[in-house]
């Protein structure tokens, strides 16, 4: 029912069952690298085996992103969130793509493989207390369509690279 039920091995056991894609759609999902002390040595492997990673995130500057602050009420919190996040994820720059977004968000998407999980976002509550959908893609099946809105928001984004966007 929210995703912080979501088992915590799930996370991890999702990203070491992954082969050739992981994809991350969130505004910081900061709670993957808080969380879980594996997360980044887990992707850099997976990348260095030759799976696709990528993680696109919100711009801190964006203005979707300020909206969504707004209606958590958490005060600046959520562009500190991807800060934090960008913060642990940079030293990934050289294996894993990074893009920023500006974009509203309807959910969280969480790629590996076949296996998504889909963290729906309400209005006014954080994404943490919210539902997770746990969907295996199939042909014709519902994650096709996460699958496409990931792509949408991952070719109008902008490039990541420490020290700013590109």
């Amino acid at each position: 029912p929210r995703r912080s039920d979501v088992p915590v091995e799930m996370w991890t056991d999702l990203l070491r069952s992954a082969t050739r894609r992981v994809d991350l759609l969130a505004f910081a999902g900061l709670f993957l690298v808080e969380e879980h002390p594996q997360w980044i040595p887990l992707l850099r492997a997976k990348a260095e085996e030759g799976a696709r990673i990528r993680l696109l995130l919100g711009n801190p500057d964006s203005t979707h992103l300020a909206s969504r602050d707004a209606e958590t009420r958490i005060g600046g919190g959520v562009a500190g969130r991807v800060a934090a996040v960008l913060a642990a994820y940079t030293p990934l720059a050289d294996v894993v793509e990074i893009r920023l977004h500006d974009t509203p968000l309807y959910n969280s998407i969480y790629r590996f493989d076949d296996h998504l999980l889909v963290n729906t976002h309400v209005y006014g509550i954080l994404a943490a207390y919210t539902p997770v959908l746990r969907l295996r893609r199939i042909d014709g099946s519902y994650a096709d369509t996460y699958l496409e809105s990931f792509e949408r928001v991952w070719s109008g984004s902008t490039p990541y690279r420490p020290g700013g966007v590109t």
